[in-house]
């Protein structure tokens, strides 16, 4: 995992090889990684849904896949947990309060740490939830800037919430501070799907590479900007636009009970009938 990571790095920063990009990143074998997770995650969420029967997930210290299958195989088969307030349950369920030791994944405050123990665990499984994000755009409450934010602050050490092995409860003012900030993290796209399963794809021409990370710093790329920011601004002029609609269907319907009560107020005009003689 590290050395996939390394190699990834060098592929993606300072300078992009156009002419072998994808050769490059094939060497790198991500995604051949995050591949494997998600596969593992789907076999899991299939045995419960359509096995209807129960999975035992253990790897070999029980803190690094075991999360990350776990985790992912939730998401699949819980819609709760695809929402933020749902996805910040299943963090602490999972990562935080089983014990994964991120102080030893990471190496915070520690120049002596040991690169033997970093890994990149913790980032693979967000990257795989990218992924998912991708092949059901509508079936997410939170958009990329969350997942993006949740793994800046995975290395910023501005919040304790992944500074330790195992944090505390008072040390986990990240989802404070995501939950005061809310509108930021929304997917417009959204359609609560809570009683669907997910089934995604996860042969290799199905995955990509998570360019809004990876490649987010480099100079020499300028990042398109997230659909889901354009889509942001055409539901606001829809609001607009349907708020102008209905003032004019309110004063259309004063103007018509207006002239109505007009025409009742005024007096009639008794017509005689003219009678025509042969």
């Amino acid at each position: 995992m590290r050395e996939s990571l390394r190699k990834l790095k060098e592929v993606v920063y300072p300078n992009i090889e156009e002419s072998h990009w994808l050769s490059n990143l094939e060497s790198t074998h991500w995604l051949e990684h995050i591949k494997l997770i998600l596969a593992g995650a789907l076999r899991i969420a299939d045995k419960v849904e359509s096995g209807k029967t129960s999975v035992v997930i253990h790897c070999s210290d029980g803190w690094d896949r075991t999360a990350q299958l776990t985790s992912l195989a939730m998401l699949m088969l819980d819609g709760h947990y695809r929402t933020v307030r749902g996805f910040q349950v299943l963090i602490e369920k999972e990562w935080l309060t089983f014990g994964h030791r991120f102080q030893m994944r990471i190496g915070h405050g520690d120049k002596n740490h040991s690169d033997a123990d970093r890994s990149p665990v913790f980032l693979q499984f967000i990257d795989c939830v990218w992924q998912l994000t991708r092949q059901f755009p509508a079936a997410f409450e939170f958009n990329e800037f969350f997942l993006i934010t949740i793994l800046d602050h995975l290395y910023s050490c501005l919040f304790g919430t992944f500074l330790c092995n195992r944090a505390a409860k008072e040390d986990r003012f990240l989802w404070s501070y995501i939950n005061s900030h809310l509108e930021e993290f929304l997917n417009p796209l959204y359609v609560n799907y809570s009683h669907h399963v997910l089934y995604p794809v996860v042969s290799m021409r199905h995955l990509e590479l998570w360019v809004g990370y990876y490649i987010r710093w480099n100079p020499r790329m300028r990042l398109q900007e997230p659909i889901h920011h354009c889509y942001k601004e055409l539901l606001l002029k829809r609001a607009e636009l349907k708020k102008k609609v209905e003032e004019l269907q309110r004063e259309l319907i004063s103007r018509s009970a207006s002239s109505s009560s007009e025409r009742a107020a005024s007096p009639t005009r008794s017509v005689t009938p003219v009678q025509t003689f042969v």
